[in-house]
């Protein structure tokens, strides 16, 4: 899918004061302070246009979420969605997950989502992927003890990879499910993507903890 660039994103990003955070590395290890309180921090990797953090973040008042985007013609999208609404737990962030020490100190989140990130199908690209192994000790510097990552996407060869590369990299695998959407046992709010998409084939998900 061709991504379309929306003229001045950032600059319009800039004015939404209230959501969108601008220097995130500047909150590094302080991302308590932005919020104001001592609430869990949960992130999105790849937030699309917020339909996925926002529902939750209104669900949980009680958490703090980030919401992680690296193109803001996207970013744009989720912050227009967010001018009419008042919910004071949730900030979002232009960030490409290469650079996520960059904003976040070690310890300082308590779950990571992962929906639908780029499965980089070709060989020599597996290094861009967001469960590759450099990737992993990123998030495992900064996930709390007892920290997670929940991971979904609708591309079988990603999902066999990310459930390698978790065990490869000791992580502690658990809730799989090969077709989400006919499992009732595990809760699920939809992204944009997985809505429009999902009817084409099942959703893959899965949970992973560091082993300790």
């Amino acid at each position: 899918m061709r991504l379309r660039k929306v003229k001045h994103a950032y600059e319009r990003l800039k004015e939404n004061k209230k959501y969108f955070i601008d220097n995130p590395i500047d909150h590094k290890g302080k991302w308590k302070e932005v919020f104001q309180n001592h609430n869990p921090i949960h992130i999105e990797i790849g937030c699309g246009k917020g339909q996925f953090i926002t529902q939750f973040a209104s669900l949980n008042p009680d958490i703090n979420y980030i919401a992680i985007e690296k193109y803001d013609s996207v970013l744009l999208r989720a912050s227009e969605k967010l001018e009419e609404v008042e919910i004071s737990n949730l900030k979002l962030i232009l960030l490409d997950a290469n650079h996520i020490l960059d904003v976040f100190a070690k310890n300082e989140v308590s779950l990571i989502y992962i929906n639908f990130s780029d499965p980089w199908p070709k060989s020599a690209h597996k290094k861009r992927r967001l469960t590759y192994k450099s990737f992993l000790e990123s998030y495992e510097e900064i996930l709390t003890n007892d920290g997670a990552i929940y991971q979904k996407t609708d591309n079988r060869k990603l999902f066999e990879f990310s459930l390698e590369s978790f065990n490869e990299n000791n992580w502690l695998i658990s809730n799989i499910s090969l077709d989400l959407h006919k499992d009732e046992d595990i809760f699920n709010i939809e992204t944009e993507f997985e809505e429009k998409w999902s009817k084409l084939g099942p959703i893959y998900r899965l949970e992973a903890r560091k082993r300790r």
